[in-house]
């Protein structure tokens, strides 16, 4: 029963995605790379939550909550308030250009030399760091609730590497063949999915800690556990309090505003209008996350309490544990689809990057449309191979899956949104600041977390990672606005209205955003 649901519900959704994008014309930048520039607000409110929302969300940030509390809220509902900026400030910015990419804005503000460097970060980060964790995440869930290592009679590490090539090769079909719009559609009938599967684990753990009570269930958590719904957390916390208020907007920033993995569906907007439904309506549905990405953690720690030695196998064991057993197949699908959401949105976006920004720059200038197209899916299908190499490598991570993917992304989150903050808030900056910038923030954050922290001062004598970031935005910020004041541009930069979309903002988005960010700041009191 669980195999048949889980096939029929997949199946169902490979259908739906082929009939919907098969008019799509493949063979253009936009139709291949935007969706034809037509996703409409719901569609890519949906996309951007499957995007975000996979198995190193789920089974990584519920795995957090297992060992600290509700404090590891911070990650989702902080991201509500990143989204309403990114629908004020960056989307009407981005539209406004008409680009396809983060770094095609880079070259126009800066040079192609600053876009190619930006390229090979997004790509190095989707390669080494975000691609191998989705896969791994998803093989360790899939692994643990249909048991696959006894179903197939081989080891955890053997069923793993099967289960995370099985992943791959169906994300790749979805992402290099079927494009931005095959994904968002995909993704919209999985966040439909996910909604209803993701709030059936917590229901049905609540009903088996209280006896069959919801309410119960509450309580005897909060008795039990108070200090895991303290929002504040200690000093020594992976979200200390005063984290919230340096590195922590700032990684949300650039995940939601100018991560190409994320802001692309977006970017494939019909109008203004309908991006910025797409990111407040996605905004709202994350402020209900920690319901779906913390709680069921401190559920299994009650339930499992010190039993556990991965956290990271939380989620997985609770799902296995208190959802019927017919409900499993349609829960494994479900998961199986945010698994693939997550994998073929970055993958798609890799193509992206590189056939725009490597490609058709470097390698062959006089490339038309569907030839760039066509050499973007080949460099994805190498691409994938070698995150699938990697990701089995990643059983070997001792501190937790979430709080890794968090900690190496600043590598190149903070040097991109550097010199994209300076690019759109200064007119004079030159390329050479940019180039500084983004060079610096790199090496200096990585000589200072993989060098300085673990072998000279030693981890716990260290500032946290978050307030590192901060630290080396801001030094990088100052030491762009610096060069900008000393050697600036012959010609201010301007930007022009390419008016391949109207950008008439929604007339409801102000609205929205301001109760938006008033509720995530009441949930923070509520819980301190």
């Amino acid at each position: 029963m669980q195999i048949i649901s889980f096939i029929t519900f997949t199946f169902f959704v490979a259908i739906v995605s082929y009939y919907k994008s098969r008019k799509n014309d493949e063979n253009t930048s936009d139709g291949y790379f935007l969706g034809g520039r037509s996703l409409t607000g719901v569609v890519i409110a949906g996309s951007l939550l499957l995007t975000n929302l996979s198995t190193e969300q789920i089974v990584g940030l519920n795995g957090a909550a297992f060992k600290e509390g509700v404090l590891v809220m911070a990650w989702e509902t902080l991201a509500a308030i990143a989204m309403v900026v990114t629908a004020f400030f960056l989307l009407p910015r981005y539209l406004k250009g008409g680009i396809t990419t983060v770094p095609q804005f880079l070259e126009r503000r800066y040079d192609k030399t600053t876009r190619t460097i930006a390229s090979g970060l997004f790509l190095t980060g989707y390669a080494v760091i975000l691609l191998p964790i989705v896969l791994y995440s998803g093989a360790l869930a899939i692994n643990s609730m249909f048991d696959v290592p006894s179903l197939i009679g081989m080891s955890k590490n053997g069923a793993l590497w099967i289960t995370v090539w099985a992943i791959g090769i169906i994300g790749s079909i979805y992402a290099i063949f079927g494009g931005l719009k095959a994904v968002a559609i995909s993704d919209t009938i999985n966040a439909v999915g996910l909604l209803i599967g993701g709030l059936m684990i917590p229901v049905f753990g609540l009903l088996a800690v209280g006896d069959g009570s919801i309410t119960q269930g509450v309580s005897v958590l909060l008795e039990s556990h108070p200090d895991k719904f303290n929002s504040i957390g200690s000093s020594d916390s992976s979200i200390p309090f005063g984290t919230i208020f340096t590195g922590m907007m700032l990684v949300q920033l650039f995940y939601w505003g100018t991560n190409q993995a994320i802001i692309q569906r977006a970017l494939g907007a019909q109008n203004l209008k309908e991006g910025q439904k797409g990111l407040l309506y996605a905004a709202v549905l994350k402020i209900l996350g920690p319901l779906i990405v913390v709680l069921p953690g401190i559920i299994a720690f009650h339930m499992f309490g010190d039993s556990l030695t991965n956290p990271d196998e939380a989620y997985p064991l609770l799902v296995k544990n208190v959802l019927p057993v017919v409900l499993v197949g349609f829960f494994a699908a479900v998961l199986f689809g945010a698994i693939l959401s997550s994998f073929n949105s970055a993958l798609n976006s890799s193509v992206t990057l590189f056939g725009l920004g490597i490609y058709k720059e470097y390698i062959n200038k006089d490339a038309d449309e569907k030839t760039t197209v066509k050499a973007g899916k080949k460099f994805g299908t190498v691409l994938a191979v070698v995150s699938m190499c990697i990701a089995p490598l990643l059983i070997y991570a001792s501190d937790g899956l979430f709080a890794y993917l968090q900690e190496v992304n600043g590598i190149y989150s903070i040097p991109i949104l550097t010199i994209i903050v300076v690019g759109y808030m200064t007119k004079s900056v030159p390329a050479i600041a940019a180039k500084i910038g983004i060079i610096s923030g790199s090496v200096l954050y990585i000589i200072s977390q993989f060098i300085i922290k673990p072998y000279v001062v030693g981890p716990e004598n260290y500032p946290h990672f978050l307030h590192v970031m901060a630290i080396l935005f801001l030094l990088n910020v100052v030491i762009m606005l610096a060069i900008g004041k000393l050697y600036p541009r012959d010609i201010e930069y301007n930007q022009k209205y390419t008016e391949q979309v109207d950008i008439q903002p929604w007339k409801y988005a102000t609205v929205t955003g301001l109760a938006i960010c008033v509720i995530v700041i009441a949930t923070f009191i509520y819980f301190s």
